[in-house]
């Protein structure tokens, strides 16, 4: 099954190109609409397919990759009211463009307040803690493999995503749920980010 993919700014590219090089089939997806992403896919390769927001959220695994004052109007361009336990993996950070401001949270973890932004959906956070450039390239080096974190409430969606990272060369760290695990992995405010870390075979 493809994977859908909802932005393509700097992580969007950067993981679009990531799943295609690993043999993977990508529909990408951005509020200007898929003709605006033809240069892209032409760049990655036929396997990346331009596609509206509400094509990408059909995908099995979708992925979130929007800046985090776009991610409610990205949620409703999706036109999902039930997501009837399909994989959004959530790339954001509660911070952004043009202040860079904090987003109050109320105490609870940003993808805590993504899920309910996905209702029905199995929520899995990943590919925060990366620079676009480093996650957008080769994760298995001379040393060892790039290591990734994430976490999620549904053990079966947090080991499909692991499968699948670890398919694309990336080394999996599962910190659990999104209480614990979401805080570690939180920008800014978790021990994790921008830790670019090898897993030595």
């Amino acid at each position: 099954m493809p994977i859908g993919i909802i932005g393509a700014g700097a992580i969007g590219q950067a993981l679009a190109y990531r799943f295609v090089a690993a043999g993977e089939q990508v529909v990408i997806s951005n509020s200007r609409g898929p003709q605006s992403l033809r240069d892209l896919a032409a760049s990655i390769g036929p396997a990346l397919t331009p596609a509206t927001v509400a094509e990408s959220a059909k995908e099995e695994i979708v992925v979130l990759a929007v800046p985090w004052r776009r991610l409610s109007e990205a949620v409703a361009a999706a036109d999902v009211l039930d997501w009837q336990e399909r994989i959004v993996i959530d790339t954001t950070n509660p911070l952004g463009p043009p202040d860079f401001k904090v987003a109050d949270l109320d105490g609870r973890t940003s993808s805590e307040v993504v899920a309910e932004l996905v209702p029905g959906a199995r929520l899995v956070k990943a590919f925060n803690t990366l620079t676009p450039a480093v996650l957008g390239s080769d994760p298995r080096t001379f040393v060892g493999r790039r290591v990734i974190f994430l976490s999620g409430n549904h053990p079966g969606a947090n080991e499909r995503v692991t499968r699948l990272a670890d398919r694309v060369g990336w080394a999996v760290i599962n910190l659990g749920p999104l209480a614990s695990g979401g805080r570690l992995q939180q920008f800014p405010g978790g021990p994790l980010p921008t830790l670019n870390l090898l897993l030595e075979p």
